[in-house]
């Protein structure tokens, strides 16, 4: 993956995270408007970014990297901004998906 690829990805990343607090924003705000459609803005340009990616990187790796990224950052997002907290089952399964993200995008010979 070449430094054009990683600062689409970092970009995206940036929507997607983004459209997550505005999600989180809207449905505490009782169904604001704008909020909606912020919400909507940023995921649609998120999804226009990783089209590119997949063009330029291959569906595999760039769904992969983008899901592993945002797993982390989203999850990073929602502990550390909003409060949330999970059970204990509940962190081994995003320890587990991390786990199994990662496996998926390392570079095995074929």
């Amino acid at each position: 993956m070449n430094a054009m690829n990683l600062l689409l990805l970092a970009f995206s990343t940036a929507s997607f995270i983004a459209a997550a607090g505005a999600a989180k924003i809207w449905a505490l705000s009782q169904g604001s408007t704008v909020w909606l459609f912020s919400t909507l803005g940023l995921y649609t340009a998120g999804n226009l970014i990783m089209l590119r990616l997949i063009r330029e990187a291959g569906m595999g790796v760039a769904l992969s990297l983008s899901a592993l990224v945002q797993l982390v950052a989203v999850n990073a997002v929602a502990f550390l901004v909003f409060g949330e907290r999970v059970a204990p089952a509940q962190g081994a399964g995003l320890v587990l998906a991390i786990a199994a993200i990662a496996l998926i995008i390392l570079p095995f010979g074929r």
